[in-house]
C-alpha cells in the first residue's frame, strides 16, 4: 500500500491560484484513474480534477471555498502500488467549456495612452456573505452587474449558488429584454498627439427593424485580441502557388487503407503540419516571439491548429512537439484535437504553449488569406483551398498544358523581426516539401 498526493495542477501561466468549490468525492469512497475528485474556480473557468490513480481517499486536506495554489496536495489516495507514486506534474481536467481566455491567448492588460494609464471603475463584488466563484465575480464585472443584481439572482449550484450558466443567462436575458447595462466611466488622458490617439468606438445608429445582438464573452475577448495583435506587429504577408497533385493522386490511393489500419480518417491538414513543422526545424528563427528588445527561440515546435466552432467562434489546440510525429501520429493527434474541439473537451495545456499557427481558410472556399498572427508568436501560415486548373507543365520533351491540383499558401509574419527574406524561404520550403510528395510513399 501506498499513498498518493493529488496535487492542483497547472492551469496556466496567468494562474496561481484557485478557489474549492465542492468535493465530489468524500473520505473512504473508491476512486478509479481520470474519475473527478473535486471542482475548483478561477476568475477565467470552472473546472473539475480527476485522479491519476486509483485508489480510495483517505483525506482531504482543503475546505469548501478555501483557496488552494497551484502545486499544493489537496487530496491523499491510498493505493494498491508498493511503490510511491511520484509526480512531477499533473496535467488538468477536461473541462465542460472551451476555456475562453487560454483558447485565445488573450491576458486582460491595463490600457496605456501617451504614457497615461485609463482607468475603468469596476464594481466591488466583494463583501457579500453569499459566496460566488472567481468565474462569477469576473464576468459580473465585465458585464458590469451589480452586487445587488447578484443577490437577486436564484442559483441552481449546490446549496443554491450562482454558476457560471446562471449568470450567462441573466446576461442573454437582460439583452433580450433591451435593458442597457450602465456604461463604462472612462478617464480619458490628454493626448496632445492625435497620431497616437487611441480610438474609440464609433456610435452607430440603429434603424427600426435592425436587430441588436450582443456579443458573446468569448467573442469580445477574440476581438480584443486580434485588435491588440494589430498593433503589436508589423504585419506583412507572402504567397505562394503550390502543386499538390502528387498529395491529392497519393490521399486518394491510401485513405481507404490508412482507415482499414489506423482506424483514423486521412486528411490533407497532417500532411501539410508534417511540411509546416519541417520548415520551422529548417528555420527556427520562425519559430521566436518577442519579449520587450529581446527575442525568444523556442526549443520546441508547438503547431497550434486553428479551428472554427459550431457557435462561430474560434479555438486554437496545439500540435506539442510536432516535427516529433510521424504521419500516422501526426494523423491521429489532429482528428483527435479537431474531435475535442468541437465537442469542448480540450484540456488547458492543449491551447497553451503554440509556437506556431496553422489556420486552413480553403475549408470555407477560400483561395487565400491574410491571417492576423496568434500573439506572441510571429508567424501564421492560412492553407488556401485545392482547386483543379489549368498549368503549364515543363518536361524533357518540353512544355505543355495539363489538369492539375494547386492551391495557395498565405504567411503572415512579424515585420518587427522576421524580415521579407526569411518569411517568403519559410512559405517556399513549405511548398517545396509538399510539391515534392513521393506518390508511392508508404504509410
Amino acid at each position: 500500500m501506498s499513498k498518493f498526493e493529488l496535487k492542483l495542477p497547472r492551469m496556466g501561466e496567468s494562474v496561481a491560484e484557485a478557489t474549492l468549490t465542492s468535493w465530489l468525492k468524500e473520505v473512504g469512497d473508491t476512486i478509479e484513474m481520470d474519475e473527478a475528485i473535486f471542482e475548483i474556480a478561477t476568475d477565467k473557468v470552472d473546472s473539475e480534477v480527476p485522479s491519476e490513480v486509483d485508489g480510495i481517499l483517505i483525506e482531504k486536506l482543503f475546505n469548501v471555498d478555501d483557496v488552494i495554489k497551484v502545486g499544493d496536495t489537496v487530496a491523499i489516495i491510498q493505493t494498491d502500488k508498493e511503490d510511491q507514486v511520484n509526480m512531477e506534474e499533473v496535467s488538468m481536467a477536461t473541462t465542460d467549456e472551451p476555456l475562453e481566455e487560454e483558447m485565445i491567448a488573450a491576458a486582460e492588460t491595463i490600457l496605456k495612452d501617451a504614457g497615461e494609464t485609463i482607468t475603468v471603475p469596476v464594481t466591488d463584488h466583494g463583501g457579500s456573505e453569499r459566496f460566488y466563484s472567481p468565474l462569477v465575480k469576473n464576468i459580473a464585472r465585465e458585464e458590469r452587474i451589480s452586487i445587488e443584481e447578484l443577490e437577486a439572482l436564484n442559483g441552481t449550484g449546490k446549496e443554491g449558488r450562482v454558476t457560471k450558466n446562471d449568470i450567462l443567462s441573466y446576461v442573454e436575458n437582460r439583452a433580450k429584454n433591451g435593458e442597457v447595462k450602465p456604461e463604462k466611466t472612462v478617464v480619458e488622458p490628454q493626448v496632445k498627439n492625435r497620431a497616437t490617439e487611441k480610438q474609440t468606438d464609433i456610435p452607430t445608429k440603429v434603424a427600426h427593424g435592425d436587430e441588436v445582438i450582443a456579443m458573446s464573452r468569448m467573442g469580445k475577448l477574440i476581438a480584443k485580441h486580434m485588435t491588440d495583435s494589430i498593433s503589436t506587429s508589423a504585419h506583412v504577408q507572402s504567397f505562394i502557388e503550390v502543386d499538390v497533385t502528387n498529395i491529392v493522386n497519393w490521399r486518394n490511393k491510401m485513405k481507404d487503407t490508412f482507415q482499414k489500419q489506423e482506424g483514423e480518417k486521412l486528411t490533407f491538414t497532417p500532411i501539410f503540419m508534417e511540411a509546416v513543422a519541417k520548415a520551422l526545424k529548417k528555420y527556427p528563427m520562425m519559430n521566436i516571439s518577442v519579449n520587450g528588445d529581446s527575442v525568444i527561440k523556442k526549443k520546441n515546435i508547438n503547431i497550434g491548429m486553428a479551428a472554427a466552432l459550431p457557435d462561430g467562434n474560434l479555438i486554437v489546440p496545439v500540435i506539442k512537439n510536432a516535427d516529433q510525429l510521424n504521419l500516422v501520429g501526426m494523423a491521429k493527434v489532429v482528428n483527435d484535437l479537431a474531435k475535442r474541439s468541437r465537442d469542448n473537451a480540450l484540456k488547458p495545456d492543449e491551447v497553451q504553449d503554440g509556437t506556431y499557427t496553422v489556420t486552413n481558410v480553403g475549408t470555407f472556399g477560400s483561395v487565400f488569406g491574410t491571417p492576423i498572427i496568434n500573439q506572441p508568436q510571429v508567424g501564421i501560415l492560412a492553407l488556401g483551398a485545392i482547386r483543379k486548373i489549368p498549368a503549364v507543365i515543363e518536361t524533357k520533351e518540353g512544355d505543355f498544358i495539363g489538369i492539375r491540383s494547386k492551391m495557395y499558401l498565405s504567411h503572415s509574419y512579424d515585420h518587427r523581426v522576421v524580415n521579407g527574406a526569411l518569411g517568403s524561404m519559410f512559405a517556399k520550403a513549405v511548398a517545396d516539401y509538399l510539391e515534392a510528395w513521393d506518390i508511392d510513399r508508404e504509410i
